[in-house]
């Protein structure tokens, strides 16, 4: 999975925030599972190209 981070500038402070294509996440589909905390999200790419966060 590639890894693309970008810088933000908040009050003259660069802070590096990671940022990752979608499909990356979802391989060859459009879905994805991530783990916070012992809790699985369901990552969900739609027909028009939304993202869905669900628990």
């Amino acid at each position: 999975m590639e890894r693309v981070v970008r810088e933000v500038k908040r009050d003259h402070v660069a802070d590096r925030v990671p940022q990752f294509r979608a499909q990356d996440l979802t391989g060859d589909g459009t879905r994805a599972e991530i783990e916070l905390n012992g809790q699985v999200y369901s990552l969900r790419i739609t027909r028009a190209g939304k993202l869905i966060l669900t628990k």
